[in-house]
Order: structure tokens, then C-alpha cells, then sequence
């Protein structure tokens, strides 16, 4: 944060937040609220990439915010190199947890305020499928969403992830629900 500066000072603050790419005015709501653990090559840990592989995934997926009209909306979205829980992806409203290099577990449903747990919706996915899967989504979102709903609520009621109220559900309907969990199934 920084604070306590004179209004003649604002113009080199933001050329100097620019030179370090540290200026995220330009960037769509999805950045601000998107973390990553360290993982690899800090990471003994780890099984796949996650602080370096996270901004190109944002990349695509604020790209398809944005077809969608989305720019404003915040998605809560974490990823992890390893099934640990750095970066709490478990509450996140959608999650990357790395299996092996170039490999995640997909999960769904989690509270926009960490409220809720997220469940797995897809066991493997890799870097083309993640914006196959997450486009009909968004859009879906985008077109069908309640006032004030937010993408991890959204996904329970559309059926694509049932809801997680007790640890003992964390495999129960894996995958989504209904036409969902067909399509899941045949993937």
C-alpha cells in the first residue's frame, strides 16, 4: 500500500508502478482476486507449476470474461502445486490442484468469501482443456446468473458441482450433476 503522498507526486508513483509492472489498473476484476502457491522451483513439494503457469491461465480466462461482459465481476481463483493447501484452493470458487507437470485437478463450488468448500469437478485437466471447459460456463454464467450471484454460487445452482456442506460429501457428485456429470463422464 502507499500512502501519505503528495498529488505532484502521483505522476512518478504510476510510471514507477508501470516500470515494474506492478500498475494492474488495466486488468480485469479476475486478477485481483486469482493466487498462486510459490511451487515450483521453490517448492520440494511440488508436482506441478503453478506462481509462473497461473498469469498465462489468467490470461485466457479474463479474455473470456471479457467476451462475456464479465470484465467487473470477480472470480475467486486459486492454484497449487501440490495437494498441500498453500494458497487455501479448497475454498476457492474455482481451483487448480497440480497432480504432475501440466496436470490439475479442476474444482468447483467454493464460497466467494471462503465460506464453502469446492469439490472436485474434474479429476485431470491440462492446459487446452481448462478454457474448453470454463467457456460454456462463463458464458452460462453470463446469460443466466442471479443479481448479485457469484460464480461459485452459480455453479452449484446451474448443476454443474453439488454443493459441499460436510467433508463426508467431498466425492458426491463429482463432476457436476445431471447433464453435467454426463458430459464429464464422457470426456
Amino acid at each position: 500500500m502507499i500512502s501519505e503522498i503528495s498529488t505532484e507526486d502521483v505522476p512518478e508513483i504510476r510510471r514507477i508502478l508501470a516500470k515494474y509492472k506492478l500498475d494492474n489498473l488495466n486488468r480485469a476484476v479476475l486478477w485481483l482476486s486469482s493466487s498462486a502457491c510459490a511451487a515450483f522451483p521453490t517448492c520440494g513439494l511440488a508436482m506441478a507449476e503453478s506462481e509462473h503457469y497461473l498469469p498465462v491461465l489468467a490470461d485466457k480466462v479474463e479474455k473470456i470474461y471479457e467476451e462475456n461482459g464479465l470484465r467487473n465481476n470477480s472470480i475467486v481463483v486459486r492454484m497449487t502445486g501440490f495437494p498441500n493447501g498453500c494458497v487455501r484452493p479448497h475454498v476457492a470458487e474455482v481451483a487448480f490442484v497440480g497432480k504432475a507437470p501440466g496436470s490439475y485437478s479442476m474444482l468447483l463450488g467454493g464460497g466467494y468469501y471462503g465460506q464453502r468448500l469446492n469439490k472436485i469437478h474434474w479429476e485431470t485437466v491440462s492446459d487446452p482443456e481448462i478454457c474448453t471447459i470454463l467457456k460454456p460456463m462463463i458464458k452460462q454464467y453470463a446469460l443466466e446468473r442471479l443479481k448479485g450471484e457469484h460464480f461459485g454460487d452459480f455453479v452449484i445452482r446451474a448443476g454443474y458441482i453439488a454443493q459441499m456442506t460436510s467433508g463426508k460429501e467431498w466425492y458426491d457428485s463429482t463432476g457436476g450433476e445431471g447433464q453435467y456429470r454426463e458430459a464429464a463422464a464422457t470426456a
